[in-house]
Formats: C-alpha cells, structure tokens, sequence
C-alpha cells in the first residue's frame, strides 16, 4: 500500500507528472481503445446480450476519467508555488492550441467530402464537430487563466466551486441560448448530436482541479486517498438519492460520473506503486494513442478504417485480440514518437517530504522543500 509521505499525488511536488496521475489516464486509455474496438467489431448478437449492455454503462466513465485527470494534473503541477500558475499559462496555452488542432484534425471528413457538401453548415458541423480533446483544450486555457487570476488559496477554491458545480447546472440554460448561434459555437457549447460539450463535460475538468486544490490540505498518501474515496462514494450516495436523468444536459450525470472517477483516483493511490507503474507509461503516452488509434477504427479523410473494412461482425474474442494489437501498435508508435523528441528521459524522481501548506500562509518559493 502507498505510505503517507510516497503518496502517487504527492501535491507538493511541482511536477506534470505524477505516478498516480498517468496510472490513472493509463487505465482510460486501455478503457478507450478496447472500448472504441469493440463498439466497431462487435456482432449484433454480441452486443445485445445484457452483460455487453452492463460494460457500455461502465465503460461511460473513460471520457469524464480523462478530463477529471486532466484538471487534476493542471493544478497538481503546480507545487506550492503560487507564482508558478503565471509561470506555466504559456506552456500551457501552447498545449491546449495543440490539443485544439488534433481535435480538428482527427475529424477532417476529405476533400471529396467537403466538395460534395460545399462550404455549408452539414461539412461545418463534421469539420467543427467538438471532441475530447477540444473540451480539454478550452478547459485548460480557463482553468490556467483561472488559476493566475485567482491567487489566495480560498479564492481558488471558490472560482473552481464556482466553475465545477455552475458549468453542470447552467447546461440546460446554454444549450437553449445558444440555439441560434452558429453551428461551431453550438458545438461547442452545447446542442442536440454534440459529443462533448464544454456544457456539461468541463465540469469534470474543474471538478478534477478542485479536488486536487483541496487535497493540499490533507497530508498525501492515506489521507488523500481516503478523502477520495469517501468523496466519490458521497456523491454516488446523493445521486442514488436524487431522480436519475441520463440525458445530455444532466447534471445528476456529471455528479454521478465525478463520483465514479474519484473512486477510481482513490484506489489508484492506495494500491501499490507497482500496479500503477504498468499503466503509468500508456497515461504518459495518452494523447498520442488517441490521435493514433481513431482514424485506424473509425477512418479518417475518407479512407475507411476497421468499422468500415471489418464491420460489426466479430465474436468476443478475435475483437478483444484486435483491440490489444491496436493498444500495442498504437502505444509504440507513441512511444518511438516521444524518444525521438527526447521524452523518454526520465522525470525527476526527487523524494519529497510534505506537509499540509496553513490555509493563511505565505506563498512558498518555487523549489522550497517543506
């Protein structure tokens, strides 16, 4: 088990990489890519059966896992140092345009698409359709711009209450505002057939953020991951409590969801660092795998991809056996990637002592062990 002072989110410790953190995205990527595979080869007798029914329920958790994450790393990054969030707004803003163009990028339909369209709001909507990685983006430049202006430990906390509780429950509301907006907006912010939405789906983001805030105060190992197990567990208690709405405004989803995902952090940093040392080098290659692994399932630009070459019609097994193939072709592309852009070096692995930072204190310097 992880020992109070070698916790797998030692929140001290100004780093963008934490071994619970990439266990974590390791885990939703494994989730995604098996998951993505299977919805495209499955037979329909395979996929009516009630226990395939059950996984694609459970399976709802890999996209709000990775935003929760993504929001939990931003302010996990950033030790105690209140200066660093002004430090890091350009790297990060650097990233999210990234994450902003693969977004895009995955979905362009074609040059025959797009001429058979014409420039109209049916190719705008394939080409602006709003994906995960855009719904990352667009949170992590709010989030970092958030965290510059908002210095004090309890303005924080209240601007990311604000964000992760309001984003959810003013869904409803913006979707119909922006109803005559045009369709990249409403893609963006919220409307029917929209996959991920900065209405709701940001407020897993600052959810994840706010947790990784408050987890500051308790000392890590046990405590934090405790705290998040009894935090996941409450929220899934108020949902059984509340009427159940699946629909794509929900915010009982989001809750349910957030609920979820902190289950699954807390158990990531109580297990033994080794178990999540085998997920953490997919969590390091997360975002590459992603871009990798779509086009080869779905297609992209035209060119068909294995729902369009193999179709729905494999049995449990022989997909299983393509989605590990693509896991594993996908993850060494991205790894071979990484070593030639020099991110195979090894992270800084300097043992760090902590202790809970005084909710009035001065802000630390950069570096400053505790």
């Amino acid at each position: 088990m992880t020992r109070p002072g070698t916790s797998l989110f030692d929140l001290r410790k100004p780093s963008s990489r934490h071994p619970g953190l990439d266990g974590a995205r390791g885990l939703a990527v494994v989730a995604m890519v098996l998951g993505h595979t299977l919805d495209a080869l499955l037979s329909p007798e395979l996929r009516a059966n009630e226990w395939v029914q059950r996984y694609w329920e459970l399976r709802g958790v890999t996209a709000p896992l990775f935003l929760l994450v993504a929001g939990f790393a931003v302010v996990a990054a950033l030790g105690t140092s209140q200066e660093s969030a002004g430090r890091s707004f350009g790297r990060r803003a650097r990233r999210a345009l990234l994450l902003l163009f693969l977004g895009y990028l995955v979905h362009w339909p074609g040059w025959d698409t797009a001429h058979a369209l014409g420039w109209g709001e049916p190719l705008r909507s394939l080409v602006f359709a709003f994906d995960a990685l855009q719904s990352i983006a667009v949170s992590l430049l709010v989030g970092a711009a958030v965290l510059v202006m908002a210095r004090g430990t309890w303005t924080r906390t209240v601007a990311l209450a604000v964000l992760a509780v309001g984003i959810p429950l003013a869904s409803t509301w913006m979707w119909s505002a922006a109803t005559g907006w045009p369709v990249e907006l409403r893609q963006a912010v919220g409307m029917p057939g929209a996959r991920f939405p900065l209405f709701p789906w940001a407020g897993f983001f600052f959810a994840g953020a706010l947790a990784a805030h408050l987890l500051r105060l308790l000392r890590p190992g046990w405590p934090q991951g405790l705290a998040l197990l009894a935090l996941g567990a409450g929220l899934l208690l108020l949902t059984r409590k509340l009427p159940s709405d699946w629909s794509p405004t929900s915010a009982w989803l989001v809750a349910f969801r957030v609920g979820q995902g902190f289950l699954v952090l807390g158990a990531i940093n109580l297990l033994p660092q080794v178990l999540s040392g085998l997920l953490a080098p997919l969590g390091r290659a997360s975002l590459w795998v992603y871009v990798l692994h779509l086009p080869l399932v779905y297609g992209w630009a035209g060119t068909a991809g294995l729902a369009g070459r193999v179709g729905p019609t494999l049995g449990l097994l022989p997909a299983l056996g393509v989605g590990l193939g693509l896991l594993a072709v996908t993850f060494a592309v991205a790894r071979l990637w990484q070593l030639v852009r020099g991110g195979g070096r090894p992270s800084d692995s300097t043992t760090w002592r902590a202790r809970p930072v005084p909710m009035g204190g001065a802000a630390l310097r950069s570096g400053q062990r505790i």
